[in-house]
């Protein structure tokens, strides 16, 4: 098969395009044929290793372990190990799994669930990490209850395009922040109140919300959290990886929390089929749309993963299998 394969950590120019083998599906994972992939920060961190924090989990120190990356997918099952009792072959899915910028690839059957219908292969491959990071965000860790103030700080990006859908989904005012140039997009989406951030600060109005969600977590927190209610809960998603934003976000922004008598939430994802059950039926009532700002072939990999990493992508960015 094809895929998208390095020997060493660097920036997306040590990726190759080559032909590998087709991995064999263990007892308890699906052969899955795939349609289209999608691009997460997720990626390039792992392809970087930045922060050096990646490189102590299991993803290789000197070097990295697997030669594949890529998380989101959907496609068709093509096989399945004997133990598997969810799935059969033909079915369309759509999960996570690491190696997904290839042909095939083999992905535990609890990290899977039928696709929608109505959705295409790069509709659905939009959707679980973003989908699962912002659902957990606003659910778990942000508690959010129906009628509750809620700013996505970040509202045009992967994460931040679901979270706006999965809050008014969940009953919240939402308000987002973003460019100028992307307002009518998250307007469109969902969104209550938009704020362009290059011409007011959203801590500046004297609002105050139950919930931040914080995808552009480059800075400090303290003028932040001047918008937190002092009930509310201030969830941070993005970041830098330079070791003063890591910093940051490990010690500094903890600490002024405790401070100012606010709670902080940092946390990272974890990919639970119930949680994609869950998107699922908010896609198939058409209460989340994915939304897709390019697409890239398989073998233009490098490209698609180098503008992710500038941090301009409105929603999300896909890979398709055609040349």
């Amino acid at each position: 098969m094809k895929a998208i394969t390095y020997a060493n950590y660097g920036p997306p120019s040590v990726l190759q395009f080559k032909e590998v083998a087709k991995p064999v599906p263990k007892d308890n994972e699906v052969l899955i044929s795939i349609g289209a992939a999608s691009v997460n920060p997720l990626d390039w961190h792992i392809l970087r290793a930045k922060p050096f924090l990646v490189r102590l989990m299991g993803f290789g120190l000197l070097k990295p372990k697997r030669q594949i990356i890529g998380a989101d997918l959907a496609g068709r099952v093509e096989a399945i190990g004997r133990n598997v009792t969810q799935f059969n072959v033909g079915d369309e899915v759509f999960g996570s799994s690491l190696g997904s910028f290839a042909e095939y690839a083999s992905v535990r059957e609890d990290k899977l669930v039928l696709k929608p219908k109505a959705l295409t292969f790069e509709q659905a491959a939009a959707v679980p990490v973003a989908g699962i990071t912002a659902l957990q965000a606003l659910r778990d860790h942000g508690h959010l209850q129906p009628g509750h103030q809620v700013l996505i700080h970040g509202a045009s990006g992967g994460v931040g395009t679901c979270a706006v859908q999965i809050a008014k989904a969940l009953g919240a005012h939402v308000t987002g922040v973003c460019s100028g140039r992307n307002t009518e997009m998250v307007r469109s989406i969902g969104a209550d109140q938009v704020i362009d951030y290059t011409k007011e600060e959203f801590w500046q109005s004297g609002k105050e919300y139950d919930l931040i969600v914080d995808n552009a977590a480059f800075r400090s927190i303290r003028k932040p959290l001047r918008a937190l209610k002092p009930t509310g809960v201030y969830v941070l998603v993005g970041g830098s990886t330079s070791t003063g934003s890591v910093l940051l976000s490990l010690i500094l922004n903890p600490l002024i929390s405790r401070i100012e008598g606010r709670k902080l939430i940092s946390f990272m994802a974890s990919m639970r089929q119930s949680d994609l059950t869950f998107l699922k039926e908010l896609l198939e009532k058409g209460a989340v749309v994915p939304v897709i700002d390019r697409k890239y072939p398989l073998n233009e990999t490098p490209k698609a993963i180098q503008y992710v990493e500038e941090g301009h992508a409105r929603g999300k960015v896909i890979i398709t299998m055609q040349p």
